[in-house]
Formats: structure tokens, C-alpha cells, sequence
């Protein structure tokens, strides 16, 4: 290759320009032959190459002294292109390699000042001695195509070339991007954002080896720090990875399986690729690029673990790169073999180039650089003839089993398990549609959408095809919309929507998904998908994964601060009815309108409404207390769709049907002011609806589908057996029910003597109802809740023994438990010292109810008697010094009890007796509990309780 900036033609000043690139290439030649020459570059010399290449100075706003430290980076590079092959002949072993090149970064300067743009995209290059170590972790060979995502000025480049690896080079900055073209001039260094690199880079480069230094804490478009940056990057440049291939990866210190909030995403990468290395680095290694931030070096092999949630040992954090060193040589295994065929783009140029300033600052709608769509066909199907009800039998169940009735798909896949739908749904057939939606082949092929699926995708892309009667105008808050003429200025008309109403199990989920899918793959590279719990992202992006697509392009709204604008270039923006429905608040303007000014006035993409029932009650109504006003979501929702009237809106609810409320806000329908139905607004949609009650919504929910906009389907309980399991206590069961029927009797007794002794009560009655109707509540309330644990938890042997039977049958046990107990666990965890955290001895039974209503709630504090204006008896509580006065007869009481009830043996809760006798990696726990307690036997021979998290209790999917 050749490299004309170390041609021995000296650089012509160059003037400032737009592109700064040009004249840090220059800098950097100029800056050479001190390097070449052992000679240490001060801050004069770089100001006077600078000075030279620019031809002007720092002073006049031609550069900045992060484009000079730029350019020393980049003399970095030219000197070791051309002196690296020697320095590779001379060195005897990887640590003398390494000593060789301290030496030469030793002469460069530190790094003492930042850039605007430097500080947006977190630009710290690789030291060069570090990245050394990463190039020995990757083990290169001649024969790898390395991929560098966030190539920055070629640090880690240049020492793959000197290994004889083909390089793809890809870095978001303009400028630097610049810089990479003209170092290494037989690359064109690619612009995308490389949190989405597998998307981006085209189908045919397929890399062997990944080097990579993403930013930490920084996502482009994104203006705040985002703790999972690092895994962005990581994740999307695995994908790209064949198997066999290897990625390496400089990312910060606490991106490691062994912190806990990381542990479930390295559990869901080594499904993918499995960690053979993981190492902290002291940040003094960072010290010359403007950093003391400490450092992890992690290597992943692209091939599934065989177990998801083990992990390398940990070797500690290393010292120096020295250190590091000798672990990577000592620890790292060997590479895998490919799979497949690498291959490095041909030589090819970006689109037109932008600067990261202009990047940052643009306006949200200027797409960004698109995304590499997968290959997709025309989705391909067959009309057929369907019989009316009148000729056809019925049967006389409620639910008639579920076929397509309209049209028949070839080769597609009937659902997994078995649809239904009511007796009226079947009764009638939709239209026989036109519509023919854009999906990759695999998604009929490999059963990605069952039939009933697609046919959901085609009847939304029919009835986004058409426009409801009628235009309108919308005034500036979105809230107030009028009929208007056809030729008025400023009117719209409505584009058509869809209703998706099926129950659990039909795959919701999927179906937008595959909705979102083929508008996609048809160049409408921006969707809003509106959900009820910001948690759902986590089943939105499975579910738009499943379909072979980039999870991380489901964004959340809330990464990005209401008022500022949403730099997103593509994705889909993933947000609560909560969060939509924000006001404008100070200088702010309201979420629905932040996403509009993303979107455009004129957008055409899809708006997803899932679980749209949360918008009930969007226009108001009556109720039997009086006049109800509308609920601030559902006007959200409405503002949204007002503003937006060439937007593709997907209605998502399983009850859809079921009161008219559940479709008051369902404006795209053209329930009312249009031509299908016979209503001229909202008010008399709902009046005519309410009047006819269940059967008038059966009627409508038949006639939706009978005109293609609404679908209803369940999952059939055909074939589902129940069995009643009989457990029949033991004696000592039996022993331990009646100590604790027994203890409550004498906590009863003993709660009415001390409310007598505290005067909540007296002789003539009681004297303070409400303190009495607390203190009886709150027993009462105890009381049921430990006797329903109690009860559960004694029943536990022979569910264990039930869900051992099915397991060695080959089947999966779901367990359903009314409660984990984590309000308490919390309370009983919140009172241990730090300093025992190491052997947590805690006892979380149904006793513990009991204890915790005898320690807090069991009435101890002193009332003192008094006669009304009216002559009546009551009490009132005393307190001296603002405190309140505790009644000693009453403390007494408790704390004999609690000594009592102290004594009767404990009974473990049912969910903790599962997770002990299968083992915390077989329970797969999906309820709210953040942690568990579990006992594990250590080294030591010692069981002890520990705490679990979120990684342990999700580490497995196929358990108990």
C-alpha cells in the first residue's frame, strides 16, 4: 500500500476549512521526524506544526489543541507503519515488544484539554501500549479481517496491519473518519454509529476478528450518559462476528460479569459468545490521553457458552499493561476456528460526509445514515371462498376453533397452539384483501409468524392503505378537530387504522413486530410504540429481535429529556402512556409534542397504541356520581393521533370489546363522523353502544370484522386437563398449625387487654373508635395473611413432590403464588449491618408476619381518658415532649408474645422452600422481586444465606 503523507513533498500551509482532516494529516508528517529521530515533542513543536499546517494559529480559532493531540496520534501511526515490522524482527517476545513501544509514546505529550465534540463522543484513543495487549488477546493472524467499530485515529488499526490483517475501519466523527482515510489509504472508513455497527455495515463484511474501544457512558443522538453504551457496541459488533471469531474489547472497569447490574446481559450475551477474559486496568494507563478512568480488557469467543451464567475466573485489576500482559499470555486460550468465509469490503466511500457538530445540532428531521434492510419478498397468499354462517354448522360452544378464513398463505405455519374465537366472530369473514406486505423469507420459512400472525400484518397494511371519509383541521394543541372542505387550507384527512384484540398467548407482541417489519423493509424508518410499563421494552425488543432484527432500535423516550429534541435518525421510539401524557411545563414542550417535531407533521409510519385500554375514558363521560372528565392519557393518545394524521395506528388491547370506553378512543376506526356506521360523533357512538350493552359490543366487535379492522383470537383450552392433589398434613404439621392457632388466641386476648390498659377502650365501651378499629384491622389483616402462608407453605411438600414427577416426565412446572414476601424481605434485610453483610443471618418465614404486626403495629402507646362537650366518654393519645407516651402494660405484652411466638418453629414460604430444593439456577423467578436469599454451601464446607439478583434469577428459562 501506499501512504502519501510519508512522501518526502513538504505540506503547503493550509488554510481553514470545513474539514480539518487534511491539515491534521499534514501536522502529523510534520511531526514525524521527531519521532524518527528519539527527540520528545513539547508543546512548541506541536504549536509550530500546527501553526504550519493550518497556517494560522490557536489563537485565531484554526484549531484546537484536541486536533493537535489528534495529530500526534496520528504521527503515531506513520511512525509505527514504518518502523513496527522491525520492531516486531527485534523483539523476542510480546514484553519486549511492549517495552519498545512505552518508549516511543513516552515521547508524545499528555493530553490536558478537551473539545466540545470530544467530550459529546467520549474520544479517549487507545493507548498504544494497551492496545498492543488487546492486539495479543485477538491473537491476529495474516489471514483475519479485523473490524474496528469506533476506529477513532487508528491506534488499534495500524497494529492489526503490522499483524497483516485486512482492516474494516468505521468511526462516527467526521474529522476523524477524514484523518483514517488518509492513514490508511487503501480503507474508506465508514460514518455509522457503531452501537448499531451489524446493522449498518453491508451483508458481505464479515469480520474475524473485532478491536474495539467504544465509549463508555456516551450514544450519539442520545444528550445525557447512558450506563449501557458499552453494551450497545458490544453486542451489535458480536452479532457481525461468524463463529469462531473473536472480539476484544476496552470498555470501563465495571462492565463485568461480576457486577451484578451487568450480570444479566453477560448471561444473554454468552448465548452468542462466551467471556474466556475479563480484567480490570489501573487508570494511570489512560494518564497521557486525559484520564485516570480505570480500564477492562474482556475477550469473547463467538460461540454459545455452554453454560450461560459461568464465567472466567477474575484475575483482579492489573497494575500496568505489563501485568496485563503476562494474564492475557497465561490465561487467554486459543483462537476457535471460523466458520464460514471472511471478507473485507472493496475500496468504497461514505455518503457525504457530516461534521459530529452539524451531527449533534441537526434537526430531528434529517434522517441519519440508513440502516442495511434485509433482504425481503413480497408476502404471497391465495383468496378463497368462505362459506356464510347460514350455510354452515355452528356448534353450539361459546368458541368456534380459529382458521383464515379470507385467504390461505402457502407455506406458512398454522399457530403453535391451538386459536379461537367467539360463536359471533365466527360468524362472518373479513374482506378478501389487496394488500401485500414486504417480509423476509425466514418469516414464513422458519415459522417466525404463524398464518394467524401474517394474516394480522396484511389486514393492518389494507386498512393503512385507505383514509377515513371526510377532512378535517386540527388546531394548534391538537385537542380540538372540525370538519372542514375538502379544498380548505390546512386540512387533512385521517389516515385508516387497525385493531389487534387478541388474548394472551396469540403473540401480540410478534404481530406488531411483523407490522413494524414490513413498513421497515418498506423505507419507513421511524415508529412509535406506545406501551403501559417502561419494563415492556425489554418483551418489545425480544419480540422485534425474534424477527431477525436489531433489538437496540427500540429506543426508550426517556433517554431523552422532555423539551430537547430526539436526535434518533432511525429506530423506533419506545415510550409509556405515563410519559406521553407530560404537559408543557416551563419553557417544555409537552412528550406528545417532542415526538411529533421528530416524527414530522406529515409522517406515515406506524404509531403503536399496545395495550390501548389504558387510553379509556379519552373523551370523557357520565357516570352514576356525575360527569367524569377524560383521562390525561387517553387525551395523549388522541392528541397524538390529531397530530399525526397520515400516521399507520395499530391499536393493541385484549379487551378492545368489552365496554365502549375500550374503544372511545379508537378515532382511526371511523366508528363515527364517517360513512361505515350511522354515528355522527363520539358522544353518539358511546350513548347508542352503552345503550345495547355486551350484545351491541358483540355486534360491533363482528362488524369491525367483517370490514378488515379488527381481529380476535384466544388461545383454546381444548385438550388441558386439572387435577386436584390432595395433601394430608403430618402429625407434626397438625402439631405446628395448632401452636400457632393456639398463639393467635392469646394475641387476641392480649390485644383487647392492652387497648383496655391503654384506654382505647374502658369500662363503659370503647373510648377511641378509630384507635380501636386500627388496632383490630391491622390484627385481623395479619392474621389471614399468616394463616394464608402458613397454609401454602404446609401444602409445599407435595407441590415439590408433583412438579420432581413432572420434571422426570420431561415436562416444564409453572408455578402461580399469590406472594413472594419481598415488602418484608426488604424490611428484614434493611436491618442488618454492612459489616455482617458476609453471612447474612436472617429468617423471612409466615412467622415473621406475626413478629412484624406484633413489633409494629400491636397497640402500645398510652390514651388518656376525657368527657366530650357532650357529656361522652373518649380518649386521646399522650404524648410528652412531642413524643408519644407508651403504655407499659401494653409494651409488656407484646414483648411476651413476641418471646413466644419467637419459640414456635419456623415455617419456610412456599416460593423459598421451591428455590432451596431445585437450587437458585433452576427457578426461573418472573415476579417483582428484585433479589432472593438462597443458601449456598461455600469453599469452607459452610452453608451460608446470600444474597441473589436480578442476573440469578432470570439465569435460567427452562426450570422449574
Amino acid at each position: 500500500m501506499s501512504h502519501p503523507l510519508t512522501s518526502a513533498a513538504a505540506a503547503a500551509p493550509l488554510r481553514v476549512a470545513a474539514d480539518p482532516a487534511p491539515a491534521i494529516a499534514a501536522a502529523a508528517r510534520l511531526l514525524l521526524p521527531h519521532l524518527e529521530r528519539g527527540q520528545r515533542i513539547d508543546a512548541a513543536m506541536l504549536r509550530a506544526a500546527m501553526e504550519t499546517a493550518f497556517g494560522a494559529s490557536d489563537a485565531d480559532g484554526a484549531w484546537t489543541w484536541k486536533a493537535a493531540y489528534d495529530a500526534c496520534e496520528a504521527a503515531t501511526v506513520l511512525f509505527l507503519r514504518k518502523f513496527g515490522p522491525a520492531l516486531r524482527a527485534k523483539a523476542a517476545s510480546p514484553a519486549a515488544m511492549l517495552s519498545m513501544l512505552a518508549k516511543v509514546t513516552a515521547l508524545l505529550p499528555s493530553h490536558t484539554r478537551r473539545s466540545e465534540e470530544s467530550e459529546a463522543l467520549q474520544q479517549f484513543s487507545t493507548p498504544v501500549a494497551l492496545g498492543y495487549a488487546a492486539s495479543i488477546a485477538a491473537a491476529i493472524a495474516p489471514a483475519d479481517v479485523v473490524l474496528e467499530p469506533s476506529a477513532g485515529t487508528g491506534l488499534l488499526a495500524i497494529l492489526a496491519e503490522l499483524a497483516g490483517a485486512s482492516l474494516v475501519l468505521n468511526e462516527l466523527s467526521d474529522t476523524r473518519a477524514g484523518i483514517l482515510d488518509r492513514l490508511f489509504s487503501g480503507v474508506a472508513a465508514t460514518r455509522f454509529d457503531a452501537a448499531h455497527i451489524d446493522d449498518h455495515l453491508d451483508a458481505g463484511v464479515v469480520p474475524s476478528v473485532v478491536l474495539m474501544n467504544p465509549p463508555f457512558s456516551a450514544i450519539a443522538n442520545v444528550d445525557r450518559r447512558m450506563a449501557d453504551a458499552a453494551l450497545r457496541h458490544v453486542a451489535s459488533a458480536l452479532a457481525r462476528l461468524p463463529d469462531g471469531g473473536r472480539l476484544v474489547a476496552i470498555t470501563g472497569v465495571s462492565f463485568t460479569p461480576d457486577n451484578p447490574a451487568w450480570t444479566d446481559a453477560f448471561v444473554l450475551l454468552q448465548e452468542r459468545g462466551r467471556v474466556v477474559f475479563s480484567a480490570a486496568i489501573d487508570g494511570a494507563v489512560y494518564a497521557k490521553h486525559g484520564t485516570t478512568i480505570d480500564t477492562r480488557l474482556t475477550v469473547i469467543d463467538r460461540q454459545p457458552a455452554d453454560d450461560a451464567a459461568a464465567f472466567p475466573e477474575n484475575p483482579g485489576i492489573a497494575p500496568d499493561v505489563a501485568t496485563l500482559l503476562g494474564w492475557i499470555v497465561a490465561r487467554v486460550p486459543p483462537r476457535l476456528p471460523i466458520a464460514g468465509t471472511v471478507s473485507a469490503p472493496a475500496l468504497m466511500r461514505s455518503a457525504a460526509p457530516r461534521t459530529v457538530r452539524a451531527y449533534l445540532a441537526q434537526r430531528a428531521s434529517i434522517p441519519a445514515a440508513t440502516t442495511a434492510a434485509p433482504e425481503a419478498s413480497e408476502l404471497g397468499y391465495e383468496p378463497v371462498a368462505w362459506t356464510p354462517a347460514e350455510s354452515r354448522k355452528l356448534t353450539d360452544a361459546i368458541y368456534e376453533e380459529y382458521a383464515l378464513q379470507s385467504f390461505r398463505i402457502p407455506g406458512a405455519q398454522a399457530h403453535p397452539t391451538k386459536l379461537v374465537q367467539s360463536a359471533a366472530m365466527a360468524s362472518v369473514a373479513p374482506p378478501v384483501p389487496a394488500y401485500r406486505p414486504h417480509l423476509p423469507a425466514s418469516v414464513v420459512t422458519d415459522s417466525l409468524l404463524s398464518d394467524a400472525q401474517l394474516e394480522s400484518v396484511i389486514y393492518a397494511g389494507e386498512a393503512h392503505s385507505d383514509f377515513l371519509a371526510g377532512s378535517w383541521t386540527v388546531d394548534e394543541t391538537f385537542d380540538l378537530v372540525t370538519a372542514a372542505a375538502d379544498d380548505a387550507e390546512d386540512a387533512v384527512r385521517f389516515r385508516r387504522g387497525w385493531f389487534l384484540g387478541d388474548g394472551t398467548g396469540a403473540g401480540k407482541g410478534r404481530q406488531v413486530a411483523g407490522v413494524l417489519l414490513d413498513n421497515w423493509l418498506k423505507g419507513r424508518r421511524r415508529a412509535v410504540w406506545i406501551s403501559k410499563s417502561d419494563k415492556l421494552i425489554e418483551d418489545a425488543q425480544r419480540d422485534w429481535s425474534a424477527l431477525g432484527q436489531e433489538r437496540l432500535l427500540i429506543t426508550p423516550l426517556s433517554r431523552f429529556r422532555q423539551g430537547a429534541p430526539i436526535r434518533l435518525g432511525e429506530g423506533i421510539l419506545f415510550t409509556t402512556y405515563a410519559t406521553l401524557r407530560s404537559d408543557a411545563r416551563d419553557d417544555k414542550a409537552s412528550r406528545v409534542r417532542q415526538i411529533v417535531e421528530w416524527l414530522g407533521a406529515d409522517f406515515d409510519g406506524v404509531v403503536v397504541f399496545d395495550e390501548s385500554h389504558a387510553m379509556q375514558n379519552a373523551a370523557g363521560g357520565k357516570a352514576e356520581r356525575g360527569d367524569v372528565a377524560a383521562s390525561q392519557q387517553g387525551r395523549a393518545g388522541l392528541r397524538l393521533q390529531h397530530a399525526l394524521p397520515n400516521a399507520r395506528v395499530l391499536y393493541v388491547s385484549a379487551t378492545g370489546a368489552t365496554t365502549v370506553h375500550n374503544l372511545a378512543y379508537a378515532q382511526r376506526l371511523g366508528l363515527w363522523g364517517g360513512e361505515d356506521f350511522p354515528f355522527a360523533t363520539r358522544a353518539e357512538f358511546v350513548e347508542a353502544i352503552e345503550a345495547g350493552g355486551v350484545a351491541a359490543m358483540e355486534v360491533l366487535a363482528r362488524d369491525l370484522k367483517a370490514l378488515g379492522l379488527y381481529a380476535a383470537r384466544s388461545l383454546s383450552y381444548e385438550g388441558v386437563e386439572y387435577e386436584l392433589v390432595e395433601h394430608r398434613l403430618t402429625d407434626e404439621q397438625v402439631r405446628i398449625y395448632d401452636e400457632y392457632a393456639g398463639a393467635f388466641s392469646i394475641i387476641h386476648n392480649n390485644l383487647d387487654a392492652a387497648m383496655r390498659a391503654a384506654n382505647v377502650t374502658g369500662t363503659t365501651g370503647t373510648l377511641n373508635a378509630q384507635a380501636k378499629s386500627a388496632a383490630r384491622s391491622a390484627f385481623e389483616s395479619a392474621k389471614q395473611r399468616f394463616f394464608n402462608h402458613l397454609i401454602t407453605a404446609m401444602k409445599t411438600p407435595t407441590l415439590i413432590g408433583s412438579i420432581e414427577r413432572d420434571l422426570k416426565a420431561g415436562h416444564a412446572a409453572v408455578i402461580q403464588i399469590v406472594s413472594t414476601g419481598e415488602a418484608l424481605m426488604e424490611r428484614r434485610l434493611a436491618e442488618i449491618p454492612t459489616e455482617e453483610w458476609g453471612d447474612v443471618q436472617v429468617d423471612i418465614t409466615p412467622r415473621e408476619y406475626v413478629l412484624d404486626y406484633l413489633a409494629h403495629s400491636f397497640p402500645t402507646q398510652l390514651y388518656e381518658p376525657f368527657e366530650t362537650s357532650d357529656g361522652n366518654m373518649s380518649s386521646r393519645p399522650v404524648y410528652r415532649d412531642g413524643q408519644p407516651v407508651q403504655c407499659r402494660d401494653a409494651v409488656n405484652r407484646r414483648d411476651r408474645l413476641i418471646e413466644k411466638l419467637a419459640a414456635l418453629p419456623p415455617v419456610h414460604g412456599a416460593l423459598d422452600q421451591i428455590v432451596q430444593r431445585f437450587g437458585a439456577d433452576m427457578v426461573a423467578e418472573v415476579t417483582g422481586r428484585s433479589r432472593r436469599i438462597v443458601r449456598k454451601v461455600g469453599s469452607d464446607g459452610i452453608a451460608r444465606l446470600v444474597e441473589a439478583h436480578p442476573g440469578v434469577l432470570g439465569s435460567r428459562r427452562d426450570g422449574a
